[in-house]
């Protein structure tokens, strides 16, 4: 039998920031972007924080109405993806099986690593000690034969467990875990739940106890996953390739203001195409399908669209995808201001698997300007080549510079 660990940060960027800052220490503390650009949204609040009802993902302006004192910091990228690499390393040294789930959340298999590390609850205690003295970041930990039973068991037990570890085990599932309501299962969320709701299913139990077969004429293979998962069963292993052979490379960017005219979205477009193909050279792959996302400013009205079109042959070459981005766009566009843009490339296949052309004789010579300008970018920095329309009012190209994620370095 398998032993598998998830081991989470509690409150990661938030504890990051209280470990800066020790006089904040006693203090509730939220990280969040900045409200003047649009982005103040809570992307970590501490537990401080939480007991006033805030909650990750609302926005600053409700928060701060919650809680009269809250202390607000921007967010440091840079630092917390330093600190997670960090931490994948302290736990390489119990197993060279990490996989990372999120900047906060790591599966990492130990079952070969009782005999030099004591058993699973001895050495959940020596990680997070570990990561504690490290870091200063407490980790829960979730215990179980499978990824998903130990991710159950973090998000449910070790989180509101004094030690924050918590074992949970197959044969107590009836005790544990399916007394818990059918919404708090990994996997399922408010539209699902609604429909299992529908169906008098309430509880995990009851939907581990609804014949598979039943499941399965609903939801095809959906449903065997959903039986799978009540009746704690996953059979993926934890591996360090999860990550490998991506189906999509996309960018997108919500507008530091509403942008009206089709001359500065344009701007912005094709600085997002620039940075998709940037990204697909750097995976040494091409794309056939161009997507563009746009929501409309109004937030009582919602509008927009997510279109797609495919090309004849795969490329990653700039200006072909920005021309069929461009006719998406105004194919689709109805006009009025957007806040949000996004253009992703998918069908990827390696770049060096072009299929010949006797028409487009200047193909090679597109592509080897593309990595040539990767080149200089990464050897003096994202800003060294720009195109001059990146420099008018609507450019966003040194600001974004300055991000990871959409969030200041």
């Amino acid at each position: 039998m398998k032993t598998i660990f998830l081991v989470d940060m509690q409150s990661f960027y938030a504890s990051i920031e209280k470990a800066r800052y020790p006089h904040l220490k006693d203090k509730p503390l939220v990280v969040s972007g900045d409200p003047k650009r649009r982005s103040g949204v809570i992307l970590a609040a501490c537990p401080l924080a939480k007991k006033s009802g805030i909650k990750n993902g609302e926005r600053l302006w409700e928060a701060e109405q919650k809680c009269l004192d809250l202390v607000v910091v921007p967010p440091k990228m840079q630092d917390y993806i330093t600190i997670s690499v960090e931490i994948t390393n302290i736990l390489e040294q119990y197993t060279d099986l990490v996989e990372p789930f999120s900047i906060d959340e790591q599966f990492i298999d130990v079952t070969g690593s009782h005999t030099l590390f004591g058993p699973p609850l001895e050495m959940a205690e020596k990680i997070q000690q570990q990561i504690w003295e490290k870091t200063k970041v407490r980790a829960r930990i979730g215990i179980g034969e499978n990824k998903v039973l130990a991710k159950m068991a973090c998000d449910h037990f070790s989180k509101k467990n004094k030690s924050g570890i918590f074992w949970l085990k197959k044969e107590e599932l009836e005790k544990t875990l399916w007394p818990l309501p059918v919404e708090k299962m990994f996997g399922v969320g408010g539209r699902m739940a609604g429909h299992l709701r529908n169906m008098g299913i309430r509880t995990i139990g009851q939907l581990a106890a609804v014949p598979l077969k039943r499941l399965q004429d609903k939801w095809g293979i959906n449903g065997h996953v959903l039986s799978m998962t009540a009746n704690g069963e996953d059979f993926s292993p934890v591996t360090t390739s999860s990550h490998d052979g991506q189906k999509a490379i996309g960018h997108g960017m919500t507008l530091p203001r509403d942008y009206i005219g089709l001359a500065e979205i344009r701007v912005v477009l094709l600085e997002l195409c620039e940075e998709v193909c940037m990204r697909a050279r750097k995976s040494n792959v091409m794309g056939q399908t161009v997507t563009v996302s746009v929501s409309g400013a109004s937030y009582e009205i919602r509008s927009g669209f997510h279109r797609q079109a495919t090309l004849y042959e795969p490329t990653n070459y700039v200006m072909d995808i920005f021309r069929v981005a461009e006719k998406i766009f105004l194919k689709f566009w109805d006009g009025n201001p957007i806040r949000r843009l996004a253009v992703s490339l998918t069908k990827l296949c390696r770049d060096d698997e072009l299929q010949l052309s006797l028409f487009d004789t200047g193909r090679d010579k597109k592509t080897d300007l593309g990595y040539v300008m990767d080149g200089i970018k990464e050897k003096y920095g994202t800003t060294a080549l720009i195109r001059a329309s990146s420099l008018t009012k609507a450019g966003q190209a040194f600001e974004r510079a300055k991000k990871i994620g959409g969030h200041y370095k």
